[in-house]
């Protein structure tokens, strides 16, 4: 496949930056290649635990709390892990001597010959990836399912078989990095503001989502959202075979939703030999997520996973039995009568809007964490009639509270287990409490996960205590 480009490793001095789940997986992968490798991260050697005793196991040295510019003059190739942006001053200076950076991804994709089918978007995409993997594993094919959740992808290769296909989630950050990367099926799910923290500017967040199709041949397939106007007009311009939903036109290509029902229209084979031509179309009667944004999820993960081969009668029992993964307005539990659910992983604006639009009963919402240069103003004409309390913790509750407060109620949390009892306080019977915090992690937590556990177990203690 296009995708292998055979590099050699062996005897090479190659530096990893970023010791996490990617890191040493990466450290792995190329120590098992011969490669001399030394990993560096900024944080503390104490802070990086349990990754510091596999490297010691695997006698890689690593470099802990800095980054000297040794390490990265003496490299013959840089490794990012998605953590780490691309423009750090000592990459930016390895780059102007000539040294080869690359991401993990990127340096997965030259070590993988079967098809990649890849996604990414501000919003949806672990939702998506997962609908994918289990419509193409339930219709017999064996399929690895990682990127930027579950397993990274340079973990697939020396896993002890080949798949039919890979299907990952990819991020922004991941496609920073990229240079041949080819997924032969790329899905986009939509374009909002994000990550300001990181990026420039807008401009330059959505540029990096639309790499995701820069190395597309002619014969290879887009998804795209046709609902999302800045999708439509920044991929007017592709060759490749575009699908696109929910509003697709008669006879073209794609997906539409009429009422409870997905409508597929496929005209010509797809890159991987596999789609059948015609017409089908799924039941949403029975579909467990919540939420018109999750309708539109199932478009493009049924248009992917048919160009990659899907039995239609299979993705009609994903959808009927997929319940969505954790900190994805995740149920958690009803307490006298309040639904609590966990939405950890909204981590922008946009993410707390379709959150909030999947109640139709009275909201008590906690938000904060750390902010990622969002404007949260635009949720306060939205809030109206929707949120009847606003609870704000970690970093950006002053910001979030200075821009909300005249949209509902709103008062500060010290902790989740403070969030949690003020929000039981504030809610009535038949009212949801939601985390969707529309912030990132990092203020008080290792990741969103971490969060969204945090908030489970304080309900969990709630529950006790009201019993």
């Amino acid at each position: 496949m296009a995708n292998k480009l055979n590099m050699e490793l062996s005897g090479k001095n190659i530096t990893v930056v970023g010791l996490g789940k990617t890191g040493i997986a990466l450290a792995r992968f190329l120590k098992k290649r011969g490669a001399v490798v030394i990993v560096t991260d900024m944080a503390a050697e104490e802070n990086l635990a349990p990754h510091v005793q596999e490297l010691h196991q695997m006698d890689i040295a690593l470099e802990a709390g800095r980054h000297r510019p040794e390490t990265f003059q003496q490299a013959d190739l840089i490794v990012l892990s998605p953590g780490v942006p691309h423009t750090i001053a000592p990459v930016a200076r390895a780059r102007e001597t000539g040294t080869q950076v690359m991401g993990e991804i990127e340096l997965a994709s030259r070590f993988i010959e079967e098809p990649i089918v890849a996604v990414t978007g501000t919003n949806g995409k672990t939702t998506t990836t997962e609908l994918l993997g289990d419509m193409l594993k339930r219709s017999g094919l064996d399929v690895f399912v990682g990127g930027n959740i579950g397993s990274p992808l340079i973990g697939y290769i020396d896993q002890g078989h080949r798949a039919d296909a890979i299907v990952a989630e990819i991020s922004s950050f991941q496609l920073d990095t990229i240079d041949r990367f080819r997924p032969q099926i790329a899905v986009l799910l939509n374009i909002t503001i994000d990550h300001l923290d990181r990026y420039p500017n807008f401009e330059a967040y959505a540029a990096s989502k639309l790499r995701i199709f820069e190395n597309q041949q002619s014969g290879d397939i887009a998804v795209l959202n046709s609902s999302d106007p800045l999708v439509e007009s920044l991929t007017a311009d592709l060759k490749n075979k575009k699908l696109v939903y929910p509003q697709a036109g008669a006879n073209e290509n794609g997906a539409v939703i009429e009422g409870n029902r997905i409508r597929f229209q496929l005209n010509d084979p797809g890159p991987l030999d596999a789609i059948r031509q015609g017409q089908w179309s799924l039941d949403l009667s029975r579909i467990k997520l919540r939420g018109r944004h999750n309708l539109e999820n199932a478009c493009a993960a049924g248009l992917a996973a048919l160009s990659a081969g899907a039995r239609p009668q299979a993705m009609q029992e994903t959808l009927e039995q997929f319940h969505g993964g954790a900190h994805r307005l995740e149920y958690l539990d009803t307490i006298d009568d309040v639904e609590f659910f966990n939405d950890s992983k909204a981590t922008n604006v946009d993410a707390v809007i379709r959150a909030v639009q999947c109640f139709s009963q009275p909201v008590v919402l906690i938000m904060g964490g750390l902010d990622k240069g969002s404007n949260f103003e635009p949720l306060g004409d939205f809030f109206q009639g929707h949120v009847k309390r606003l609870i704000v913790m970690g970093q950006a509750a002053g910001l979030i509270r200075t821009a909300l407060a005249d949209s509902a109620p709103t008062v500060l949390a010290a902790s989740m287990a403070e969030a949690v009892n003020q929000a039981r306080q504030a809610a009535s019977p038949g009212d949801v409490v939601l985390l969707s915090p529309g912030c990132a992690s990092f203020d008080m937590y290792d990741s969103y996960g971490h969060r969204g556990d945090d908030f489970r177990q304080e309900v969990m203690n709630l529950k006790r205590s009201a019993a």
